[in-house]
Parts: structure tokens; C-alpha cells; sequence
């Protein structure tokens, strides 16, 4: 089966997202066919990835001069030492802008990667091949990235487009079951803000996609990359539209920030609690009608998917959530501003409230 291929253009770079299995095993001629002729390629390799798949990498490049980091990949390493020793592997090997750095990994692989190949040398090319479905459907597309700090998740970064994305379905056999639904969590937030009729494939479609089972998951990839391609060419720095695909974030990474980026939740998990507190709270502010609003809820009462924050979370830990809230990058004044949805499909509203009408939200939330 041929791989599906997706065209991103933005105003500094057109490139390909081919999906597909066994892709990996085809490097060489996958490269040559979308132009990237380089003799040096250093790979970024989170430590999770099976040796048998490497072990394709590794051959379909053997003509080349390649050289490998191996990647603890999780958000307290999503930092500026990791940058630093990436860098220095770059000029000690002395890598030239022609050369080519390649993540091989799920979204923290791709994010440290990313940004380290935009700041060498002022830009480095650049190839991302995710191995999670998290990150083939969301943090692969787009040209985001970053490292995290003290302060916050994805404070430090930039907006870096890759010259080629390689999703190979082969990676995510090897993933948990917890991972998948890690990813489901953005490919049903695409379609909440954008698509209704793929809203409803998912509602009939979920148990199939999260076995992986074909030609369902290959499809809900491709949809959900389409999805993105289109906010992202519109609004390539999110200064506009882009915006829209916050939603639920600011709940989610301010619930990651409270634990410290624990094992306790992952990204796609905190996405999942994010949209259903983004979703809670739409309906409390009459944004969304009850019925929408039961058509989502219902979707995420899965027996798979995370329930409440109170599981991670007391009251004594309101005002820790409500600061990482307030540091939140969308922020432009001393409001938090949230992205809320109106209907299944969008439009998603944009809107700033108090810290203490969130606060109150959330102690709510927390007792009920």
C-alpha cells in the first residue's frame, strides 16, 4: 500500500506528511524523493523505541555518515542540558546547514530536536519521524517547538517547519494501550473544533481506532493531520486561527505543571481532563447547549479515558493550578485566557476570565 501524502505549506516552508507502514525501511529513497541529499545525519532516538526498528533505520541509511543520541525522552529532559549536548554533538562532528538532524520519537523527541536543529548554525535541516500517535497526529505538523523551564511547559522555543514527516503505523504495535489513547485525546480534539461528521466516525469508530485496527486508524491519522494542515496554513505563528487548537491545553498543561510532569498523567490524558473542564466550563457560561454538550461527555466517559481531576488533584492544589494558568503563553494580560467551544465542530471562543471565576470553577469541580 502506497502512503498517504499530505502537503503543508506555509509561508517558510512546503513540505510532505507521508503515512504509512514499514516507511522506515525506505529512508534512503524516501529522502532522495523529497530532496534531502545530505552526507551527515545525526539521529535524536528516544531510548523507548524497539532496537529492531532502529536497526531498519539504521540500514536504510548505512551509505551515510550517521550518528546517534539516545534520548531519555520525558518533560523534566525536555531542557536546556538536553539542547546543550545535541549542540555540542553538532559542532564536534562539524555539521554544516546542509547536513540534517532527524528525531525518531514520540512529541518531547520531536520538540527538543526541532528547536536544537532551528538554533544550530541559525538552521539545520530538519526531518521528523514520530512514533506515537500523539505525535503523528498533533506535534509532527506545525513546526512547533520547545523546552520546558520552571516556570512552565513549552516556554522557551520556536517555530521551526521540518523539510519531512514520516509516519510509519509500524511504531505504535509497540506502544501501550495508555499511549494510544494519549493520541486519541488530539485526534478527537481536531475534530471537536473542526469537523463534526469526523466526530461522529470517532463516536462509532473508537474501539476500532484504539486497536489499531485498519483501515480506521490510518484514516483517523490522515483526518486528523488534514485537520491540523489546514488551521496551521492559515496561521503558521498562532497569532490567529492556530489558536483554536488550545483547546482544553491551558486546564491540561497547567494540570501537568501541578504534578510536576509526573507518570501520574500524560499529555494526551491532561489534554482529555482539559477539553472535559474546557467543556464543563462552556456550559456553565452558556457557551455550549446541553445537548452538544451531552453528545461530548458521553464520548468521554470511556472506560479508557481519564474521569476527573480528582484523581490527581485536592483543594489544596487550586491555587497551584490557577498560577501555571496564569503563566500560560496566551495570556496578554493579568486575566487566564481560555480557548471554550460553542458547538461539535467549532466555532471555539476565545475568552479571558478572572483568576478568581476559575478558581471558583475549579474548587467546584474538586468537591463535587
Amino acid at each position: 500500500m502506497k502512503p498517504i501524502k499530505l502537503i503543508i505549506r506555509t509561508k517558510t516552508e512546503k513540505y510532505p506528511v507521508l503515512i504509512g507502514k514499514n516507511l522506515v525501511e525506505n529512508l534512503s529513497s524516501l529522502f532522495n524523493q523529497n530532496s534531502i541529499n545530505c552526507k551527515k545525519y545525526l539521529l535524536i532516538i528516544d531510548k523507548k523505541i524497539p532496537n529492531k526498528i532502529i536497526s531498519k533505520v539504521t540500514k536504510s541509511l548505512k551509505k551515510f555518515d550517521l550518528f546517534k543520541y539516545a534520548f531519555e525522552a520525558n518533560e523534566k529532559n525536555k531542557n536546556q542540558k538536553s539542547i546543550n549536548e545535541i549542540l555540542n554533538i553538532l559542532l564536534k562532528k562539524n555539521f554544516t546547514r546542509n547536513d540534517c538532524l532527524v528525531s525518531i520519537g514520540g512529541g518531547i523527541t520531536g520538540d527538543v530536536a526541532g528547536f536544537a536543529a532551528s538554533i544550530f548554525k541559525r538552521g539545520l535541516k530538519f526531518v521528523n519521524i514520530p512514533s506515537t500517535l500523539l505525535s503523528q497526529v498533533d506535534s509532527s505538523v506545525g513546526g512547533k517547538t520547545g523546552i520546558n523551564t520552571t516556570e512552565g511547559k513549552n516556554l522557551v522555543g520556536s517555530f521551526y517547519q521540518p523539510k519531512l514527516v514520516i509516519s510509519d503505523i509500524q511504531f505504535l504495535e509497540s506502544l501501550p494501550s495508555r499511549e494510544i489513547v494519549c493520541g486519541y485525546a488530539e485526534i478527537l480534539k481536531h475534530s471537536l473544533i473542526f469537523d463534526k461528521k469526523f466526530y461522529c466516525y470517532l463516536d462509532t469508530n473508537i474501539q476500532k481506532i484504539l486497536e489499531l485496527e485498519s483501515p480506521h486508524i490510518e484514516k483517523s491519522i490522515f483526518q486528523s493531520c488534514k485537520i491540523k494542515k489546514s488551521v496551521v496554513e492559515k496561521d503558521e505563528k498562532e497569532l490567529n486561527v492556530r489558536k483554536i487548537l488550545n483547546f482544553g491545553h491551558t486546564f491540561a498543561h497547567a494540570y501537568e505543571a501541578g504534578l510536576n510532569f509526573s507518570k501520574k498523567l500524560n499529555h494526551g490524558e491532561a489534554v482529555i481532563l482539559g477539553m472535559r473542564s474546557a467543556l464543563s466550563f462552556s456550559l456553565e457560561k452558556k457557551i455550549i447547549n446541553k445537548k452538544e454538550f451531552d453528545f461530548v461527555s458521553n464520548h468521554f466517559n470511556n472506560s479508557k479515558f481519564p474521569i476527573s481531576i480528582k484523581t490527581y488533584f485536592s483543594l489544596k492544589d487550586v491555587d497551584k493550578i490557577i498560577s501555571f494558568m496564569m503563566r500560560d503563553k496566551k495570556n496578554i494580560s493579568n486575566k487566564i485566557k481560555l480557548m471554550l467551544i460553542k458547538k461539535i465542530g467549532g466555532p471555539i471562543i476565545e475568552k479571558e476570565f478572572s483568576y478568581k471565576i476559575i478558581k471558583k470553577f475549579i474548587q467546584k469541580n474538586l468537591m463535587n
